[in-house]
């Protein structure tokens, strides 16, 4: 079945991160993937561009199935493959009202994240203003005081003898996310309990992949000689890191 799914993907991409852990989590090992370059476009190459008009990645295809969007993959691969690998619907009414509802929170979480580490590439040089992108960290900086309440939650009750967390597709959402924000190297103490009880092979399978083409990369180069941007990466260090 994996032989016949190719996955198009890009590095330190989230929603990349979700179609690779939800393709593990459902046992659909040995599908074919590709690694294309951000940096030199490659997601608006022909290619891609067959498969997704609107050149981004993931692009996925299933047969003669194309899925393109994460969210859309992932419940797709399950609904598809429910019998095959983990359950990531709960059939609680109130467990998948909550899955739902942090899935798409998790939408909202990645745009203002976004907003702060990519602002100079989104906003035009002649167009950028301090007093905006100070909005951007403010709106950030609340939506982090947010989801650390609801991951305060979630660890609390995995600590009780009645109670454990089991993965569903709310985790391979956001997963991607708290790693990220991990690797900018901020990050409030619930979310390292968070990311314990997610010690599963299919995300770490994923994040040592990432890793080594982090090291080896042009993106790990550029952070190893100090070449980050002051509007994204120096906000991270500085306002996380007192």
């Amino acid at each position: 079945m994996a032989k016949a799914m190719t996955l198009l993907w890009g590095a330190g991409s989230p929603p990349c991160w979700r179609v690779m852990i939800a393709l593990e989590e459902k046992n659909l090992q040995g599908y074919n993937q590709k690694l294309l370059s951000f940096d030199k476009m490659e997601h608006k190459s022909k290619e891609v561009l067959d498969i997704n008009p609107r050149g981004q990645l993931p692009t996925f295809k299933h047969g003669n199935t194309i899925v393109n969007d994460s969210y859309a993959v992932c419940f797709y691969l399950e609904s598809q493959f429910k019998s095959q690998g983990n359950k990531l619907i709960p059939d609680s009414q109130e467990e998948q009202a909550l899955m739902y509802q942090r899935m798409f929170e998790g939408l909202t979480f990645y745009d203002k994240l976004n907003a702060v580490i990519y602002y100079d590439w989104f906003v035009p040089e002649g167009e950028r203003h301090e007093s905006a992108l100070n909005r951007n960290k403010e709106a950030l900086t609340t939506e982090l005081k947010l989801w650390e309440g609801y991951l305060q939650k979630v660890c609390e009750g995995t600590h009780t003898q009645t109670h454990t967390h089991t993965e569903t597709q709310a985790d391979i959402a956001c997963f991607g996310l708290f790693k990220l924000c991990c690797n900018l190297h901020f990050f409030y103490p619930s979310w390292a309990q968070a990311l314990m009880w997610q010690d599963r092979p299919s995300h770490w399978q994923m994040w040592s992949f990432f890793l080594q083409l982090l090291i080896f990369s042009d993106l790990g180069k550029s952070g190893r000689e100090g070449n980050r941007n002051d509007s994204c990466f120096s906000f991270m260090f500085h306002q996380y890191n007192k």
